[in-house]
């Protein structure tokens, strides 16, 4: 889906700090990264939390090809950004005459609806100690032995924690360090590594119970 003549027949452009679209705007177009950063984000109890940083290869606003409602989320340029553009006569017309690319961009929708869903409940949490467990969980989840899952290596940095629980990395960090201390995670510069994966699912478990009450 690269190349020259699809970039000059669907080819945009936006700039740093650019909005691509906002949040309940009506939509009915997606765009697949071809160059830069987008980040996504979206309003949680009057606040604007970040639910992922996207990059090249990266699709994202499907949702409104898919299901034909406001856009669910914000997108916004947070480096130069390229993108090719697609609304929906020009999907419909590409899934006609390319099957093959249409059951791997189904493949890729559905796959993000999952994510975008598994992220929002992360948000929906109001405090930091949950919010991180959640990403553990989530991130381990992708996994086929989960349940079996104890001692996890996690191949992600502080900054990657606080995008997807939508809070501060100093938050993070003093959170994660304190787990340090008390013997629950191991700290590296360039992974996290988890002691005992059902520590972390003890907690957002009896978080969750005491919201539903």
């Amino acid at each position: 889906m690269t190349g020259g003549g699809l970039f000059n027949k669907f080819g945009k452009q936006f700039n740093t700090g650019e909005i691509i679209f906002c949040e309940f705007e009506p939509g009915n177009s997606f765009y697949l990264i071809q160059t830069g950063r987008v980040k996504i984000s979206k309003v949680v109890k009057d606040k604007e939390k970040t639910m992922d940083i996207l990059s090249v290869g990266d699709i994202f606003g499907e949702m409104a090809i898919l299901e034909e409602q406001p856009r669910s989320a914000t997108a916004t340029a947070i480096e130069p950004v390229t993108v090719l553009h697609f609304d929906r006569d020009n999907f419909v017309s590409m899934m006609m005459s390319q099957p093959q690319l249409a059951f791997k961009l189904l493949v890729v929708f559905s796959k993000r609806i999952y994510d975008a869903k598994r992220r929002l409940m992360i948000l929906l949490l109001d405090d930091i100690q949950s919010k991180i467990s959640d990403v553990f969980l989530m991130l381990a989840e992708k996994e086929p032995t989960y349940a079996h899952m104890r001692e996890v290596s996690f191949p992600v940095t502080m900054d990657d924690v606080a995008n997807w629980a939508g809070t501060s990395v100093d938050q993070v960090a003093e959170q994660l360090n304190h787990w340090a201390k008390v013997g629950k995670v191991e700290l590296y510069s360039d992974r996290i590594f988890v002691r005992n994966l059902a520590d972390f699912k003890r907690i957002v478990a009896q978080k969750r119970k005491t919201e539903k009450r």
